[in-house]
């Protein structure tokens, strides 16, 4: 009797009809799934309905929580599709085009959100982009592009959409996604996902969570600052600043030296946290194989600095990782292009590569793809190809190199210096002889040097130095010509072996110090 009532109500009242079961945005029509892991699926529905979720012949149940949440974990799908989901409560929900395979999830700021046209984003668009488009027949290669989103708590939920690989969407798609997954599904002839969450300007602590910049001493003074900034603007809701207010309050969005009007400081990408709690905490804990990454010039003139950016980097990767609770999933990141520009220097190529010292994380140079008068170089390919050898090799188990030269430890041989690097197979001098070496002596001034490759080594010198102590290479902003590389085709990263006393701890392990 009580059901037939309920039931007939629902039918004269329709207000008090019961809520359909409703998934994340993530779990829509043409999505990829994780294959060989557990799989969580979530949503919302009525308190205490039961939900079922039904997928190539695995179904699992629960009951929602008192504030109606659910989540579902599947378990070890294995690869293929198109597959039906079923996610059934008071109501059936059917989620079509389901494949399943591998997802990566692909981060960063504007070099990420280049897009492989410039339609959309004027300052994007590849070499050769309407080939590109036309040839991005690529059916088992979706991308999900979250709105970009800022916000001071964590969200729940994203917007966005499932797209299928084709040359009538791939225009707006993140190029070095669009790339890395389709190197992907052509290596492995899998399905491939990407989520890309990325946003144009942003510094990397507007990625990281509150609860790992608090922890540390030398990044919580970030998030006070942001913190003071919120409040002071909660309390002048009209936008107007107050002459009493302290200068940086002030000023937050707006020309320095022209009073407000204020902005909420939170719509700045440049701020900590905002990011990470719009577009990241929405995606945890979708089943994903790894991240890419792809940060650059906003790392200097944020509120860290150059010389915190190891540890923001470090504290992003540790937390992304312990949130997902998956272990430590590959990490793969792309080191700033050379340009001329201040930004653009090696001082922040160095702190990016510190990053290494972190398990199973990569890095992809890109000293010989860079621009000299555009921060956004559109020679994407040989960095696409670059990122997926890195995951080949160390995920896919695929015998092949996956990195340039990196410099492993010199040693001083009379008026000479011989540099030793690791990933140094068919050590080489591309068109010429070795360009952008220098050489110092005991009064730390550099001077071009000869060099010449040696085996796995490159003996340095200079006419001019008859006691070295330290090498540079390609230290410069844009170092046009620099032409190490390994028989695989592949740069030597930037080094220089007289900074490493100033290296933070992770730096120095990186360098074998």
């Amino acid at each position: 009797m009580r059901t037939e009532f309920l039931l007939a109500s629902c039918l004269l009242f329709p207000s008090l009809a019961l809520a359909d079961p409703k998934p994340a945005n993530l779990f829509s029509d043409h999505m990829v799934l994780q294959s060989g892991m557990s799989v969580p699926i979530w949503g919302t529905a009525e308190p205490a309905e039961k939900i079922t979720v039904t997928l190539n012949g695995q179904s699992k149940s629960v009951v929602t929580s008192p504030d109606g949440k659910w989540i579902i974990r599947l378990a070890n799908l294995a690869p293929g599709g198109a597959f039906e989901m079923s996610i059934a409560g008071n109501s059936v929900l059917k989620i079509k085009d389901v494949l399943v395979g591998e997802v990566w999830l692909a981060s960063g700021q504007s070099n990420m959100v280049f897009t492989v046209s410039k339609a959309k984003n004027p300052w994007a668009g590849m070499l050769d982009e309407d080939k590109v488009i036309a040839a991005a027949d690529y059916p088992q290669v979706r991308m999900f592009t979250g709105r970009e989103t800022k916000s001071y708590t964590p969200q729940t939920d994203i917007a966005g959409q499932w797209l299928v690989c084709s040359p009538s969407n791939a225009a707006d798609f993140s190029a070095l996604g669009y790339l890395f997954a389709r190197n992907l599904n052509q290596a492995l002839k899998l399905p491939i996902g990407i989520i890309t969450e990325a946003y144009g300007a942003s510094t990397a602590e507007a990625w990281v969570p509150r609860e790992a910049l608090a922890a540390d001493p030398q990044l919580a003074p970030m998030l006070a600052k942001f913190d003071a900034r919120e409040n002071y603007f909660k309390a002048h809701p009209a936008g107007t600043p107050d002459a009493e207010a302290p200068p940086s309050p002030q000023t937050i969005n707006s020309r320095p030296g022209i009073p407000g009007p204020l902005r909420d400081p939170v719509q700045d990408q440049h701020q900590p946290t905002v990011l990470y709690n719009g577009m990241i905490a929405p995606v945890i804990p979708y089943a994903i194989r790894g991240a890419i990454w792809y940060q650059g010039e906003s790392v200097v003139g944020g509120a860290h600095g150059v010389e915190l950016y190891s540890q923001v980097m470090e504290a992003l990767v540790t937390e992304w990782r312990k949130r997902w609770a998956e272990g430590n999933f590959p990490f793969y990141a792309v080191q700033l292009a050379p340009q001329k520009n201040v930004s653009n220097n090696p001082v922040i190529r160095e702190q990016q590569a510190t990053i290494l010292a972190l398990p199973n994380t990569g890095l992809a140079i890109t000293l010989d793809i860079g621009d000299p008068t555009n921060v956004h170089p559109k020679d994407k390919e040989p960095l696409g190809d670059r990122l997926t050898r890195i995951a080949l090799a160390n995920v896919y188990g695929k015998k092949m190199e996956f990195s340039g030269p990196v410099y492993q430890s010199m040693s001083i041989e009379g008026d000479k210096i011989r540099i030793k690097f690791k990933y140094a197979d068919g050590l080489l001098a591309k068109d010429g002889p070795l360009a952008w070496f220098q050489v110092a002596g005991p009064d730390g001034t550099f001077v071009k040097a000869e060099a010449a490759v040696q085996g796995e080594t490159v003996l340095v010198r200079s006419p001019e130095i008859s006691t070295p102590t330290n090498v540079r290479y390609a230290w410069d902003n844009y170092p046009d010509g620099a032409n190490l590389y390994n028989a695989a085709g592949l740069p030597a990263a930037p080094f220089r072996t007289d900074h490493l006393d100033a290296l933070t701890p992770i730096a120095a392990e990186f360098t074998g110090k």
